[in-house]
């Protein structure tokens, strides 16, 4: 993913991860993949493939009372290609749900045309006024869409409202439970198109689009945030690798090569909150704490890691009398990211602390074909999906004003 900024952030009331890849009425993720692949991948790599080409969506559960399938798709075919010599592209593609009133996406299922490219997707929602903006990038960018590493491209407050990656399926929430969308909103569909896997000169196009489960809502309707936490990377080759980007400060200028100077800025700043201002430490695990900043009903949770991912958990209050977990993935699967829904609401109050805790291993670019072709490295927080992220994410509601 890409929020590399280390300070939870609130993204307003809206459905991401899609909007987000939170069921908390029905479940998003595929079938159990068994007790054996819980305990990591084979030496294929399965359980961290990174694609799936067999990916169908299923039918999306029936309509409920008073809401409407609306359907988005890109404009055109678009056909990614990977800036500065990298295997990653982030492109931002403007659709328009057309909404004349106010609405609450109440479900989504994202709908990846190319899922031997698409590594995952966001969805902003944007208002007419930066859906100006936004027309206006796309414009004055050559080809559909636009490039936006980090964020929709056209500013850092875009509300997150859907996502789709690996294991999700339709988003599905609660009755009383939606994202508002208002009146004149439009989305900026974020696509991250991994070319690690694709054949030299045959990279192929791609179409996605998603559909929308909107309703007009009510007086019990309870609007939806995310809140987004991340945690440093900082990953060391093995002792069986070697090589000039096994050194921190070289990786570091190769992620900012291939993403731009904020790729740095990110890693600088990451380590710099969690790490209270002392130098990053190398290591197979890292975490950070977050201060709750306000109030909050927390419904679901979800983690998300590349390739190199192990383990993630995110507590509350850690070390003290009300600790408690929140999340515990011990066995991480990339191929299974949806959203886990809280079997009660927990509520947080402000001055609680969020704890999110990744373990990675570099050992595992032995055994992933994606991975195997390219030189070892010292793995830092980054877009691409040879890097690496530590990110939890909660869905959560506010107390009504």
């Amino acid at each position: 993913m890409e929020f590399a900024r280390p300070v939870q952030r609130s993204l307003g009331p809206i459905a991401v991860l899609g909007a987000v890849l939170l069921v908390l009425t029905a479940c998003t993720s595929g079938p159990d993949r068994g007790e054996a692949d819980r305990g990591g991948p084979s030496p294929s790599g399965a359980g961290h493939g990174g694609h799936d080409s067999r990916f169908d969506p299923p039918s999306p559960a029936p309509l409920r009372d008073g809401e409407r399938f609306v359907n988005l798709t890109m404009p055109r075919p678009y056909t990614p290609a990977a800036p500065n010599g990298g295997t990653d592209e982030y492109r931002c593609f403007l659709v328009d749900p057309g909404l004349t009133g106010s609405a609450f996406l109440t479900g989504s299922q994202f709908l990846p045309q190319n899922v031997d490219l698409v590594h995952h997707a966001i969805f902003f929602r944007i208002g007419p006024t930066d859906a100006t903006a936004a027309r206006a990038l796309d414009e004055r960018t050559p080809g559909e869409g636009w490039t936006c590493f980090g964020n929709s491209g056209i500013g850092n407050d875009a509300a997150w409202i859907a996502h789709w990656a690996p294991g999700a399926n339709e988003t599905l929430l609660a009755p009383n439970l939606g994202y508002e969308l208002t009146p004149g909103s439009q989305l900026v569909m974020q696509v991250h198109y991994n070319l690690l896997g694709a054949p030299a000169g045959a990279v192929g196009s791609d179409r996605s689009g998603i559909r929308l489960r909107l309703t007009e809502g009510g007086a019990d309707f309870v609007p939806l945030h995310t809140t987004l936490i991340s945690a440093p990377v900082e990953l060391p080759c093995t002792a069986e690798e070697s090589g000039p980007l096994c050194d921190r400060a070289a990786a570091v200028s190769d992620v900012a090569t291939r993403f731009g100077a904020e790729a740095r800025e990110a890693v600088g700043e990451l380590n710099e909150y969690c790490n209270d201002g002392r130098p990053p430490a190398a290591g197979t695990t890292q975490h950070c704490d977050h201060e709750v900043r306000e109030k909050a009903t927390l419904h679901a949770l979800a983690g998300h890691m590349h390739l190199l991912g192990r383990a993630i958990k995110v507590e509350l209050n850690p070390g003290t009398p009300r600790a408690r977990t929140l999340l515990d993935i011990p066995a991480y699967d990339f191929d299974a990211q949806a959203i886990q829904p809280l079997t009660t609401p927990v509520t947080v109050e402000a001055g609680d602390r969020y704890r999110v805790t990744c373990t990675h291993d570099a050992g595992l670019r032995r055994q992933l074909p994606q991975l195997q072709p390219l030189p070892p490295r010292y793995v830092v927080w980054g877009e691409g999906t040879s890097d690496e992220m530590c990110l939890g994410l909660i869905v959560e509601s506010h107390p009504a004003a």
